[in-house]
């Protein structure tokens, strides 16, 4: 049976082209954006986020239910402004073009010359979701803006009063052929996934994104897939424990664990899993003496999410494992108005176990022990490549055997989630926890066109390199066949 027609839905589809068109032509008819320019669309977008920070954190609090406002405005607020402040400072560098070496050489002597220019793709499609929803969404526009780009932005409805916020406060500082908003659920989003894009980013589930490329291939768009994955932490045996635990646990329960870089699981050495249990609890009561009623203790964002981790838990209690929940001040989480979980750790957590098959994002880690760190390699390479890696330990040795055997997306040693917060390094996923990299100057090149450019010397020494061949040409050729 077919499924009925949305006139709603079909409204917006109609206006997704419509707007798609309009920035295409504008990119023809006005064509590439000077320094000045977007200078000020990145200034507009910082003005926009300075005016109405206390706006997008209501909205975020609404969404979540609770969500740490000091936290939204360091993440959320600061982490979006950075980004922005950054391409602009470093703006006129980024955009000069980049000479490169003539070859071969004697070319170069006469006059022949070599650079690269980098060009604005046209328009960027983004794709943001609800985890982060404003840090994530300016944060693409920020490398799309200095790129020289006009953008559409696709947010998540899963956070419908953030979304709604920026559709209303994008359209109050840009016109509509430099920025332009599309709200709507999963048929919308499908919908924009399958625009003619000059380029589309996506930021989401591994699950999502496989489709979203699908639907890029139809117009062969160039996609940037920023994706997740069960990112490990290797605990050495040279580790300062109390140290690695209170690191391991701020990342695990910053915004409850709904983060792409999260910690996903533990690899500790068998003598010290106790040793690790022990100081998680003490670091967590020291961050949350209560979590039920703590507004610096972010809900899970929707009920059916909130059943998904439940559900998880329940599974591996049922599978053989040792559930720990850690709980300061032993409050009854059984009836609450918000969908808090406290952080969970997961003792002798199996392969059969769902919690070790699907990136948990929440409050919940497994903890699994080892002997030898030859183990923790063969574990992580077994599984799909992740997002991030992360290291405890002060022995090189360890942490170079990890970096050079397996791979991941980023890396952060004595920490967790860090290399995503250095503009200078480039962040993005390999294999099933994505493609392509952005921030800083690897984002400018991301939604770039690197165009080559060749001019060719006026002198007509390149006579002997046509038809008829001669001693000379030969000659030419053969110097480049040897060794």
């Amino acid at each position: 049976m077919n499924k009925p027609v949305d006139p709603a839905i079909e409204e917006i589809k109609a206006r997704m082209r419509a707007v798609l068109d309009l920035q295409k032509r504008a990119n023809i008819t006005k064509g590439p954006p000077d320094a000045r320019l977007r200078k000020d669309r990145l200034t507009r977008c910082i003005d926009l986020l300075l005016t109405h920070q206390d706006d997008f954190i209501d909205a975020m609090s609404a969404d979540f239910g609770v969500r740490s406002r000091d936290m939204s405005r360091l993440t959320d607020i600061a982490g979006a402004i950075n980004p922005l402040k950054s391409a602009r400072a470093e703006l006129d560098r980024w955009m000069r073009p980049q000479k490169r070496k003539v070859s071969p050489a004697a070319l170069s002597v006469l006059g022949a010359k070599a650079e690269v220019r980098y060009q604005p793709k046209g328009v960027v499609g983004v794709i943001s979701p609800w985890n982060f929803p404003v840090q994530l969404s300016f944060d693409a526009i920020a490398g799309a803006f200095a790129a020289g780009n006009r953008v559409m932005l696709k947010p998540s409805e899963f956070t419908p009063a953030t979304s709604a916020l920026m559709a209303r406060t994008l359209d109050l500082y840009f016109d509509e052929d430099e920025i332009a908003v599309i709200l709507g659920g999963p048929d919308v989003g499908a919908a924009f996934a399958g625009l003619a894009f000059d380029h589309l980013i996506f930021t989401g589930a591994t699950a999502v994104g496989r489709h979203v490329m699908r639907a890029a291939a139809d117009n062969l768009t160039p996609v940037t897939l920023e994706l997740g994955g069960k990112s490990p932490v290797v605990i050495g045996r040279s580790a300062d424990m109390a140290k690695t635990a209170v690191r391991v646990m701020a990342g695990k329960t910053m915004n409850a664990g709904q983060i792409c870089l999260a910690p996903d699981y533990v690899l500790a050495p068998k003598e010290n899993l106790d040793s690790f249990v022990a100081e998680a609890k003490a670091a967590v009561a020291k961050m949350y003496l209560t979590i039920k009623d703590n507004p610096d203790y972010t809900s899970i964002v929707n009920q059916r999410h909130y059943d998904r981790v439940r559900g998880l838990i329940s599974d591996a209690k049922e599978k053989g494992a040792e559930i720990v929940e850690i709980n300061p001040a032993g409050e009854d989480f059984s009836q609450q108005e918000h969908r808090k979980i406290p952080p969970t750790l997961i003792l002798n957590a199996t392969d059969e176990m769902n919690v070790m098959q699907e990136e948990i994002f929440a409050p919940v880690l497994p903890v699994r022990a080892y002997t030898a760190l030859d183990e923790t390699i063969a574990e992580i390479n077994a599984r799909p490549r992740p997002l991030a890696l992360y290291y405890f330990g002060d022995d090189s040795a360890e942490s170079e055997a990890l970096l050079s055997r397996t791979h991941s997306g980023g890396v952060t040693v004595n920490d967790v989630i860090f290399h995503v917060t250095m503009h200078d390094l480039p962040f993005g996923g390999v294999g099933p926890s994505g493609m392509g990299a952005y921030h800083g100057h690897r984002g400018f090149l991301e939604f770039s066109h690197e165009k080559a450019i060749y001019r060719q010397t006026a002198n007509e020494i390149l006579a002997m390199m046509r038809p008829p061949y001669g001693e000379a040409f030969r000659k030419q050729v053969a110097a480049r066949l040897k060794p």
